[in-house]
């Protein structure tokens, strides 16, 4: 009998772990697309890696940037207000937001999807900050746990730029690590919506 009352708690244990285990294995596949890029839930754990691209620590990134003077591309989110380009406005920020000194802020374009004016945004910032050559060093960063510098080294890549570089912890990581952030402003993009 002590045997049989053993097994039954073993496979309620089984079901109760089952049905806490669903709902996580349907959110594995659930905020991507067909293309595998996300579409929602962009702060979450990042993998080690890209695709395409070499990942940095803040210590390797200082050592790269004194040696090859990579192009820096702060990909962090903000509104994009279309309505707004009648008076000369575009982002709007919530927040002052202090990137690597040095970068490019060119925010949205790590989205899992771009509409044809936010792609057409992003590859004409990067054939200008790489003067138009794939193989200049380019470093993708965001802040920590966020998708969008993954997705702009991946969409780099796609494009066929060679030497991506990825700060996985973006500029938490930076400051964790002793390093100066400045005041930053978004590029421009009101000519691509008019």
């Amino acid at each position: 009998m002590k045997k049989l009352a053993n097994h039954g708690w073993l496979c309620g244990m089984l079901v109760v772990t089952a049905w806490l285990a669903a709902p996580l294995a349907a959110e594995s596949g659930k905020h991507f697309n067909s293309d595998g890029y996300r579409d929602g839930h962009y702060r979450s754990p990042l993998p080690e890696n890209v695709t395409g691209g070499t990942t940095l620590s803040p210590q390797q990134l200082q050592a790269l940037i004194a040696a090859k003077s990579p192009a820096l591309i702060d990909v962090q989110a903000v509104t994009l207000r279309t309505e707004a380009v009648e008076f000369g406005l575009s982002w709007l920020p919530s927040e002052q937001r202090f990137n690597i000194p040095g970068s490019s802020w060119l925010p949205n374009v790590g989205y899992g999807e771009l509409e044809s004016f936010m792609a057409a945004f992003f590859r004409d910032n990067l054939a200008r900050l790489t003067a138009n050559d794939k193989t200049h060093p380019v470093v993708f960063y965001c802040i920590a746990d966020c998708w969008m510098s993954w997705y702009s080294v991946r969409r780099a890549h796609q494009w066929g730029y060679t030497n991506l570089y990825w700060l996985r912890d973006g500029t938490d990581g930076w400051v964790a690590a002793g390093f100066e952030v400045v005041a930053s402003e978004p590029e421009s993009i009101i000519d691509y919506l008019q």
